[in-house]
């Protein structure tokens, strides 16, 4: 099944052509195609489960040796071990709002839910369970993770400010591959946080610190307000992509 209307889509590509603008028209319809495939080749539905996630990250710490490992290599490791702590104490503690379960629970069509990630990503530990906890009130809701840095064609189609590969990302279809919504990569106050402590010129260290320490005190809060925004403002594309069999 094939979830686009070529001959419209062919009808604007031909449209920009004549309005001398080739280069962009060449772009936009090459991520067209890319999306109708992507969808196509189920991408999305072949990630992990939560549950898979969870379990690959506790693996990716057990199955290594740390004495072995240097620079970056070590640093992740670090990361993946308080994150996994994070996530654990996140996910025991965090309780979606009776808003939230009522308009998660309403939703009535399939949806699946891509999260692009990597165990490493602390921003990751700190919303990831928030998602799945969302996902988990409805069973027409198909979680999956996709692992950033073994699916780069797919995160550059979603790049934070149209150049970074920041993490997670959350996007949502619907049945036939329409993007419902997209999330990511931090609650608005955490990305307003780290552009101001990088602009006064915080290290890494310290305004990683600082970041978590918002994030503990806020506790899925503003993420849970987001996602209720996005949920309650979202419609499914349907004039460029539409079922036809």
């Amino acid at each position: 099944m094939i979830c686009i209307s070529f001959y419209e889509s062919f009808l604007n590509f031909g449209s920009l052509i004549l309005y001398n603008n080739l280069d962009y028209s060449l772009k936009l319809f090459k991520g067209v195609l890319w999306h109708i495939f992507f969808f196509e080749e189920k991408r999305p539905h072949n990630g992990m489960t939560y549950e898979e996630y969870k379990k690959n990250s506790v693996e990716e710490i057990e199955n290594i040796e740390p004495d072995k490992l240097e620079g970056i290599d070590k640093k992740n490791y670090e990361y993946r071990k308080i994150n996994l702590q994070r996530s654990k104490r996140l996910g025991k503690q965090f309780q979606s709002s009776e808003e939230l379960m009522a308009v998660v629970k309403s939703i009535d069509e399939p949806q699946l839910w891509m999260v692009i990630t990597e165990s490493w990503c602390g921003d990751s530990a700190q919303n990831l369970p928030i998602i799945a906890k969302a996902a988990e009130l409805n069973d027409k809701i198909d979680l999956r993770i996709l692992l950033r840095d073994s699916n780069t064609e797919i995160i550059d189609h979603y790049l934070t400010n149209g150049t970074s590969r920041s993490i997670p990302i959350l996007v949502a279809f619907d049945l036939y591959g329409n993007e419902i919504f997209k999330w990511g990569p931090q609650p608005d106050t955490a990305k307003t946080l780290v552009t101001n402590l990088k602009r006064d010129g915080f290290s890494n260290e310290e305004f990683n610190q600082q970041l978590h320490l918002w994030y503990g005190r806020n506790r899925g809060k503003e993420l849970e307000s987001e996602l209720l925004e996005l949920l309650m403002n979202s419609n499914p594309v349907t004039n460029t992509l539409v079922e036809i069999i």
